[in-house]
């Protein structure tokens, strides 16, 4: 058994966390029953602050915030070995979380998608076009729906398709939003043959963010594709738990309503961020409740049975229990070793600088 100095202090501190941390997913989690709620905040406290960790390990200058990404994503993977040997470090994230992994069965695949994702934040990967950007949103994004449809017992590869396809149109709606934002930070996820069929350089628009009729045609094009898999999340609210569809309607429709907030500002997420009123989350949220209370009167549609995207499909497997687990994926060692490559090259740097 997991060891917890106070479960409910660990609880109340990961409640703190996304209260700071992510006001969407925690105005959403208000409609969730208490039995998920209170592990899905456990298993968004740890995401979020391994995400926090990665995005604020930063330097004196560019070589210095690689250095300092990868000693987080190296750090991250070693609280995920504790976490998995039911030893988690000394922290209210790492013990609520080692606690959900423990309950709920949670296979190691779906949180070393996300640890695989930030890695290659942290050895700063572009992607040439939407498959590699769906590919990237599958570990930072959809592997975190996976893991709430274990938490709500769903392991219906269907269910789990679509749960992923609403990971995916979320991390899209994120991209769009901080365009600008991750420019500035040295940060581009936006398809690369995209920006060339608009004849823009990476390179120029990263030197210099400013807001261009291109660079806004492509953040359109972005949303739309979210659009498209927040349609295709819909028909699987339905095959979760009656309790659950209102708190993942909500969800859905926050994040698409900052999307609508990136058009309403003509797609200009560089000069701009954009911003969701309280007045609107609780629309949403009452309109959640509504579309949750009508889906047992509404037929099954279609698209529930369609195909995970493919970039999402190891995730569906795995959650689903359909290939035996394995310890690390092939891809996931492979970046990791860069990272490793990398801060022993930093350490024997410094070790250098020491000595002469």
């Amino acid at each position: 058994m997991i060891a917890a100095a106070d479960p409910a202090a660990d609880m109340a501190a990961c409640r703190a966390a996304i209260r700071q941390g992510s006001l969407s997913f925690h105005a959403a989690s208000r409609l969730l029953p208490a039995k998920v709620r209170d592990p899905a905040l456990a298993l968004y406290a740890f995401c979020r602050l391994a995400d926090d960790a990665v995005d604020d390990a930063v330097g004196a200058g560019r070589a210095e915030d690689a250095d300092a990404k990868a000693r987080a994503v190296l750090t991250l993977r070693d609280r995920l070995d504790l976490v998995y040997q039911g030893r988690p470090r000394n922290a209210a994230a790492d013990r609520a979380f080692a606690a959900v992994v423990q309950e709920f069965d949670m296979p190691r695949a779906l949180p070393e998608a996300l640890l695989e994702g930030l890695a290659w934040d942290a050895v700063g990967r572009r992607y040439d076009d939407l498959p590699g950007v769906l590919a990237y949103s599958a570990r930072v994004a959809a592997a975190v729906g996976a893991m709430m449809c274990v938490l709500m017992r769903v392991r219906d590869a269907d269910a789990l398709a679509r749960a992923c396809d609403l990971g995916l149109a979320m991390q899209l709606t994120n991209i769009a939003r901080d365009v600008g934002e991750d420019a500035r930070a040295g940060r581009l996820y936006l398809p690369a043959n995209w920006l060339a069929e608009e004849g823009l350089c990476p390179g120029a628009f990263l030197a210099d963010p400013r807001p261009d009729p291109r660079i806004a045609r492509v953040t359109a094009r972005l949303l739309a594709e979210a659009d498209r898999l927040y349609a295709r999340a819909d028909a699987g609210v339905p095959a979760l738990p009656l309790a659950c569809r209102p708190g993942i309607f909500a969800a859905r429709h926050i994040y698409a309503g900052i999307g609508g907030a990136v058009a309403r500002n003509r797609h200009d997420s560089i000069t701009r961020r954009a911003r969701t009123t309280k007045a609107q989350k609780i629309g949403w949220l009452a309109l959640a409740a509504l579309r949750a209370a009508a889906t047992p009167l509404a037929p099954r549609a279609a698209v529930l049975h369609a195909a995970p995207v493919p970039e999402v499909a190891f995730l569906v497997q795995a959650a689903a229990r359909q290939r035996p687990e394995k310890a690390r994926s092939d891809a996931l060692l492979a970046v990791l070793a860069q990272l490793e490559a990398r801060d022993r090259g930093h350490a024997g740097g410094m070790a250098r600088q020491r000595l002469g």
